[in-house]
């Protein structure tokens, strides 16, 4: 049942909404084109896989969302928007309370991820108590 000027349209608007998005890579020789225009929709509840060959672009297109490009790379297109809120537009700060708490990414090789002087008990304790409060 909807209240008195309630539309329902938020029950359709996706969680995760990227329109068009474009990625470049400045690399000596030029300019290459790491996500070309990318568009999808991820609803709450759904489970959704970005699927192809090896070097199309899928982790970059990750790392574009989540704010987290090699120097070389630059977001130069497209919309990225989280429950309707551009995440590319956010100031750094900003992304940093998204990442980990709204958004996360499980990379293709975690142990080149994870921090070799702590455990990885620690590692998630630690993200654990920046984005829930838990422990301190």
């Amino acid at each position: 049942m909807m209240r008195a000027g309630e539309t329902g349209m938020s029950d359709f608007r996706p969680l995760l909404s990227v329109r068009d998005l474009q990625t470049q890579l400045h690399v000596d020789g030029g300019i290459v084109r790491a996500v070309d225009r990318v568009s999808f929709d991820v609803h709450r509840g759904e489970t959704f896989a970005l699927v192809g060959e090896s070097g199309c672009g899928k982790s970059m297109t990750a790392l574009s969302i989540m704010r987290l490009l090699p120097e070389a790379g630059a977001i130069v297109g497209g919309v990225a928007e989280l429950d309707g809120q551009d995440v590319l537009q956010l100031p750094e700060a900003a992304m940093r309370d998204v990442r980990g708490r709204r958004v996360g990414m499980i990379f293709q090789e975690p142990a080149l991820s994870l921090n070799p002087v702590m455990t990885a008990g620690g590692q998630i304790a630690e993200a654990l108590r920046r984005h829930t409060g838990l422990g301190g």
